[in-house]
């Protein structure tokens, strides 16, 4: 939820934003008419959508703006378009790609496998129960992803790129995943918010065969990470580190966009469930 205040020298109403990944915008705050593609191809306007004019923005290095998602005052999803939506990332690294996709309304595309959501302090809160490698379920505690009052829990956030966890559920995944590639590559430095650990390698080829990452939701819903999905390569594609980070302030867990790439992801706000059904998202853009 941002901070708004009015600016007594110009009578404007400002803000103050800062995210969980720690990228931060202050500006002015504004209202327009938007207009929107319709799924048959038409036009619909929406009067007074609020949003915020960045003028002192950081950490927004790949992309110019933020589509706010939450469930919160100035929400574009429960404020103009009920309480549906959905989204499939293709990729999040690559800005050529086409057929990142997002559905708004009643079109949203609610479909695979549910699990329940709880809404807390404008945040989407999943129930997290285990992660996996491969066929070895991790020995982390699973009362580690759960919510106590306002501390803890796991949030599914698309304005966190990385996946954020919980000390214990980062040192435990981190630890098996260099068991397996600390001795067949070398580790090296990483570069802006990536940093550990990061290996010397071709993200495609040195992987292949990489045992998929799972994570395990209440309901029987899934969420299966491939190696572009759990790992970010350079430009230069000889090195490559791993897309998570781990919070070392409290106990809560970000699910990040790059985890839920190659799915489509729908909440419904009414009945309080997200589905998860993995999918190619040019098929969904056809």
């Amino acid at each position: 939820m941002p901070q708004i205040f009015r600016d007594e020298k110009t009578g404007n109403c400002r803000y103050h934003l800062r995210y969980r990944d720690f990228s931060n915008t202050r500006g002015v705050l504004a209202e327009e008419k938007l207009t929107f593609q319709t799924s048959d191809d038409g036009l619909i306007s929406k009067p007074n959508i609020v949003f915020g004019c960045g003028q002192d923005n950081s950490g927004f290095t790949q992309y110019s703006g933020v589509l706010g998602l939450g469930p919160g005052t100035f929400s574009i999803v429960t404020r103009n378009f009920g309480s549906k939506f959905s989204y499939c990332f293709g990729s999040v690294t690559d800005p050529t790609y086409p057929h990142n996709n997002l559905i708004l309304g009643n079109g949203a595309k609610i479909e695979g496998d549910p699990t329940p959501l709880q809404i807390f302090q404008d945040r989407y809160y999943l129930d997290l129960q285990a992660i996996s490698l491969g066929e070895k379920l991790l020995d982390i505690e699973p009362g580690i992803f759960q919510r106590y009052r306002s501390q803890g829990g796991t949030v599914i956030d698309t304005g966190c790129s990385q996946t954020i966890l919980a000390r214990e559920a980062y040192e435990t995944l981190s630890e098996e995943i260099d068991f397996l590639l600390g001795e067949v590559l070398r580790r090296v430095k990483g570069w802006e918010q990536y940093t550990n650990p990061c290996y010397e390698g071709n993200l495609k080829l040195d992987l292949y065969g990489f045992p998929i990452v799972t994570f395990h939701f209440a309901g029987g819903a899934e969420l299966a990470l491939d190696v572009e999905s759990l790992f970010v390569s350079s430009e230069s594609g000889d090195r490559f580190c791993l897309a998570m980070t781990m919070n070392a302030f409290d106990d809560m867990s970000v699910i990040g966009a790059m985890a839920q790439q190659n799915y489509n992801v729908g909440y419904d706000l009414r009945t309080m469930k997200v589905y998860f059904q993995r999918t190619d998202c040019e098929i969904l853009d056809s």
